[in-house]
């Protein structure tokens, strides 16, 4: 396997386990929700709770140096206008859908529509994040903001837990040291990863003793099982957060560099791959199958998860090869000509599973 290969390999493992454990998550809180009930995915969620999402903000700054240094035009057409295309277009699907047809509130559809301009929605929250984040890492390079200092700034503002009320400059504040993170420390992270690859057992001995800090830290010092969100012990206090986070991440990137040795888990790599197709289309098809599974009687917090899950995880993929076979509806997770800025040309695959650039 060729060097650029088994790179591109461990960061689709990654992502494909960041996509999996957000969709247990969403999985496991609607259940408890609907349920009251706690089952083993609450803790698998908690016990995930300080890395689940910087992993997949890391994860898609990894390659932002490869573009940084484009024309702002080109740069804005595949890292901004890219990922705001498809949050625009599945938050309609999503309103329209849930609040529109489910509910039958046409007006409360459009009051939502709206709100979605200014104000992520949703689930969907990650993508428009995505395309924010982007933009303010390529006008501080723009700016030549020194690296380290907008580092430190950016941690500051994860560790003041801001709260401002408005939805988009907090999650601004909570995720973007991590987008930033994979920027920056890229180098690093490839090189951990390499080196995981050759060294099995001292990665695997560094993931027990990472393990068991991360456990310790998160189920003591006051952890309280929720339902819908379990609230962490020492692992939420500022800073320990921050820490717990980044270095979460990285023992995710050695997990997956020591997976891909592995090639009955290319299932996850696989997955991975198609990790935003997943992730802009499983709500939907989530909560048909709690309701429906629950109406069927099947309301054990375990077993009920697991199956919303799965139906969460597989619909969207069956959704993707419906389409690549048939031709119809590629609008859906792949970017017309039209959605691109005036002068830019299609890259050869501008789909959202293509892998970031």
């Amino acid at each position: 396997m060729a060097a650029d290969s088994r790179r591109l390999d461990w960061v689709d493992m990654a992502k494909g386990i960041s996509i999996f454990l957000v969709v247990m998550m969403y999985a496991a809180s609607s259940v408890g929700e609907d349920t009251g009930g706690v089952g083993v995915l609450h803790w698998a969620i908690a016990f995930a709770t300080p890395f689940r999402m910087p992993e997949f903000f890391l994860i898609s700054g990894l390659f932002l140096s490869q573009v940084i240094d484009r024309p702002w035009r080109a740069f804005a057409d595949r890292r901004v206008v890219h990922y705001l295309y498809f949050y625009a277009l599945w938050a309609v699907i999503h309103i329209i859908f849930k609040v529109g047809l489910l509910a039958a509130n046409p007006v409360g559809a459009i009051e939502q529509l709206a709100w979605a301009v200014i104000e992520p929605y949703g689930v969907l929250w990650f993508i428009y994040m995505l395309a924010v984040v982007s933009a303010v890492t390529k006008l501080l390079h723009s700016l030549r903001a020194p690296v380290w200092g907008v580092f430190a700034i950016a941690a500051i503002l994860q560790m003041a837990s801001v709260h401002t009320g408005s939805y988009l400059v907090d999650q601004f504040c909570a995720y973007f040291v991590y987008f930033y993170a994979g920027y920056v420390l890229a180098p690093q992270l490839f090189r951990l990863a390499d080196w995981a690859s050759y060294n099995v057992g001292l990665a695997l001995a560094g993931l027990v003793a990472w393990a068991l800090a991360n456990a310790a830290l998160v189920f003591l010092g006051g952890f309280q099982m929720d339902p819908i969100h379990p609230v962490p012990g020492f692992a939420s206090l500022p800073g320990i957060h921050l820490i717990l986070a980044l270095i979460g991440t990285a023992a995710l990137c050695v997990i997956a560099a020591l997976l891909t040795r592995l090639p009955w888990m290319n299932w996850l790599r696989w997955m991975g791959s198609k990790s935003l197709v997943v992730y802009v289309a499983f709500v939907l098809p989530m909560g048909i199958a709690r309701m429906v599974l629950i109406k069927l009687g099947i309301d054990e917090p375990t077993v009920l998860s697991l199956l919303t899950m799965a139906v969460a995880i597989v619909s969207p993929l069956v959704l993707y090869w419906i389409v690549e076979r048939t031709g119809l509806g590629k609008f859906l997770f792949e970017r017309p000509a039209w959605a691109h800025l005036p002068g830019t040309s299609k890259p050869r695959s501008d789909a959202v599973a293509a892998p970031a650039e």
